[in-house]
């Protein structure tokens, strides 16, 4: 598939007229061949967006609304093509995909909604006779830089909060899924926005520092959203701190998953298997430490390894639970953290087997924490259990990391699980329910290492707007001089 970027509403190549190829990781044939954005192309890209934003942000909240819905509509009719695109540049599944699509036009309508929710407030001022308010005003052009495990969910909010408040948006997409990314501003420019209104810049490997440098640096952009890695997310929030830029940053995890030993077994395994599993454990959110209490923890292992021992895994067009992981050397990392695990002491008790990019959901117990599995993100389906005595042994363990997105806690004791969330530090944690979890009005983002800023309803509009304090005043008023 050949594709060009969408820069001011057409369709763009690269000013030197380079592209990339992105393979399937699969198959290793070429999926995409895309436009090499260089600085001159990001430079193009952010002015398209800043002479769009005078008029955007002008425009009524119900005509804003009515492009949403629109928007939403065209994605969904794209899903089928979405689908096909996603698996052949990223590996994932078709209910991954799809799932993706039917979140994302859902974020598309959320947005739409909160056209007529960005609203001020009036202040009582101490000055007679004056009338003092707070007013949400949009920011400029907003720069989204987007990863590629949930392409189109992650790509979507990247941009549609700060398009519904008033702002213009650049869309950097991921090397790793170019097309499946620049579908999101097919779905923009056939719901009929303005030119200029979303961009997406696409780029080769080797040119990400200097495309995002530039970016970043363009006088245009008034602010940057990312989620990635957290040492990524680092050096994007230093390099906007030089211009004085806010950022959004949602980072890595390393999500605990704690079963407590009067929790419903058979539905903390089921929990766990899909927080741990779905999209080959290549969420922000995905489970990455199953912590399980003593008392049951014999009986919840065998169940959980049994589950693992028969989710199916392969070429992502087939009927599979597990598809492939985004690279071949993402693969291949999982085998040294098998390796690292096993000769310290750890027993695989589930999978272990790798064929190419696909790995079998993998576990992983006799976890120390001299172990890389213990500390760091696999963003893989290779797992650890950890058990522990009692509920501070488990808070402990559970905070034993840099990181603090999404966390889960099982109990069937209701009070007993709040205590225990109440003490996990991360910005989002599910009683009974997976680590693995999105709505379009929720406050998405995470504590510690894992980032700051929220995305997700009212808590966007915070993010992507301004407050502007107007008065009006007595214009007799007294004045000491």
């Amino acid at each position: 598939m050949n594709i060009s970027m969408l820069i001011g509403g057409q369709d763009t190549a690269a000013k030197t007229g380079r592209t990339f190829d992105r393979r399937d990781p699969v198959t290793g044939a070429i999926a995409t061949t895309a436009p090499a954005a260089g600085v001159a192309d990001a430079q193009a890209a952010a002015a398209a967006a800043g002479a769009a934003f005078p008029a955007w942000s002008k425009t009524g909240p119900a005509e804003r609304r009515g492009l949403f819905l629109k928007a939403a509509d065209e994605l969904e009719a794209m899903s089928g093509d979405i689908i096909a695109t996603a698996t052949s540049e990223t590996g994932a599944t078709a209910p991954w995909t799809g799932f993706n699509c039917m979140l994302a036009a859902g974020m598309l309508r959320e947005a739409g909604a909160m056209t007529t929710q960005i609203t001020g407030e009036i202040i009582p001022a101490n000055k007679p006779g004056t009338l003092s308010m707070a007013q949400r005003k949009p920011i400029g052009v907003c720069l989204g830089i987007a990863p590629w495990n949930a392409p189109i969910i992650l790509g979507t909010r990247a941009v549609a909060m700060a398009i519904a408040c008033g702002n213009t948006a650049v869309l950097k997409a991921s090397e790793m899924c170019p097309a499946t990314h620049l579908a999101i501003g097919e779905a923009f420019r056939r719901a009929g926005f303005p030119e200029g209104v979303m961009n997406v810049v696409t780029n080769a490997p080797e040119d990400a520092t200097d495309v995002v440098d530039a970016l970043i640096a363009a006088p245009q952009v008034r602010h940057i959203n990312f989620t990635g890695s957290t040492g990524v997310g680092r050096i994007i929030a230093q390099k906007a701190a030089t211009h004085l830029k806010p950022v959004l940053l949602e980072l890595g995890g390393k999500a605990p998953l704690v079963v407590l030993d009067d929790a419903d077994i058979e539905a903390a395994v089921n929990g766990a298997a899909f927080g741990a599993f779905m999209n080959q454990g290549q969420i922000c959110m995905s489970t990455e430490r199953i912590i399980v209490q003593e008392a049951i923890a014999d009986q919840f292992t065998e169940a959980l390894a049994a589950k693992a021992s028969v989710l199916p895994a392969g070429d992502p067009r087939g009927q599979v639970v597990l598809g492939s992981l985004v690279t071949p050397e993402a693969a291949e990392k999982m085998d040294r953290i098998i390796a690292d695990a096993t000769a310290k002491g750890g027993k695989v008790i589930a999978g272990g087997n790798r064929d190419g990019s696909i790995v079998e959901a993998t576990l992983i117990s006799n976890i120390s924490p001299d172990m890389t599995i213990y500390a760091e993100e696999s963003f893989g389906p290779v797992k650890p259990i950890i058990r522990v005595q009692d509920d501070e042994e488990a808070i402990r363990v559970a905070n034993d990391t840099a990181y603090g997105l999404s966390a889960a806690v099982y109990s069937s004791n209701i009070q007993r699980a709040l205590s225990v969330a109440d003490r996990i530090e991360s910005g989002i944690c599910h009683i009974n329910g997976p680590t693995v979890g999105d709505e379009a009005q929720m406050p998405f983002g995470g504590v510690k290492d894992s980032g700051y800023g929220r995305f997700g309803g009212k808590a966007a509009i915070d993010a992507f707007t301004s407050l502007r304090w107007v008065t009006i005043e007595d214009p007799h008023q007294h004045y000491p001089f």
